[in-house]
């Protein structure tokens, strides 16, 4: 038989969202602050489910551009959400699971079908499925330790760079096949197991900051390097992106390594 206690954290069902203002919650209304981000956060959620599709019907690039659709709306929908103070625990809820599908399945079935599946039954599926399960995973994390939407650093990779290092990398090898064959299949089946353990590990990874003022007196070099590397993208595209997601996950590593070794000799 339950008790008061367990009764008072127990979920309620329909969902109850919280109102932030100190009244009385609500049962979803009609229309809240939180729909404008949730329809952009819906649409993260369709831009993934799209990558599905297209990678299932062979269009590699048109899969990978789309998960980097689902990022720009997966940007837009916190900024709006910000900007409207329309946050709320549905929002947080759907943002995840608009995510699960974005970075992980959709990167996850695009290196299946891109190449992993030529590693036959039941490797390349195991490999592939890596990112899928990692995704889960750091994003079950993340909520858990969720304090507030103003993070300046991750622990473990987030799923959307993740992603975009497959996309970015599924891009460059459509338009300049530098790999193919077995030298693809390998680097593929690397790249996956890489980012799979970076996201569920402790690697400490910046936020990408807001280009304000305060943040270009606070950081100019950090922000000087984001601008050389937008040019680049814009000028050299895909690989330029994929070189750039590197950087941004050695650096990483680096730091993680160094903060490690301050702690070791104190």
């Amino acid at each position: 038989m339950s008790t008061p206690e367990n009764n008072d954290i127990e979920k309620r069902y329909p969902p109850v969202l919280d109102n932030g203002e100190g009244r009385q919650p609500f049962r979803f209304p009609f229309v809240s602050r939180s729909f404008v981000p949730s329809a952009f956060t819906v649409m993260n959620m369709v831009s993934g489910y799209g990558s599905i599709v297209m990678s299932g019907e062979g269009s590699f690039a048109v899969a990978g551009w789309l998960i980097f659709l689902a990022a720009f709306f997966d940007t837009v929908d916190g900024f709006v959400a910000r900007v409207t103070n329309g946050t709320s625990e549905f929002g947080v809820e759907l943002d995840s699971l608009s995510d699960l599908v974005s970075f992980g399945a959709a990167p996850a079935f695009l290196v299946y079908k891109f190449g992993l599946s030529s590693l036959g039954m039941p490797l390349g599926l195991i490999l592939s499925s890596l990112l899928m399960v990692g995704s889960g995973l750091r994003l079950a994390r993340f909520n858990i330790s969720l304090i507030g939407y103003h993070k300046e650093s991750f622990s473990g990779l987030p799923t959307p760079a993740q992603a975009m290092t497959v996309a970015s990398f599924v891009l460059w090898m459509q338009s300049e096949p530098l790999l193919t064959g077995n030298p693809l299949h390998e680097v593929l089946a690397w790249l996956t197991v890489v980012l799979a353990v970076l996201m569920v590990s402790t690697v400490n990874y910046d936020a990408l900051p807001k280009p304000t003022r305060e943040t270009f007196r606070r950081m100019p070099f950090q922000m000087v390097g984001y601008a050389i590397a937008i040019v680049c993208v814009l000028l050299f595209q895909a690989k330029a992106f994929f070189v750039a997601m590197l950087l941004y996950i050695l650096l990483g590593i680096v730091r993680s390594l160094t903060m490690l070794v301050r702690q070791w000799q104190v």
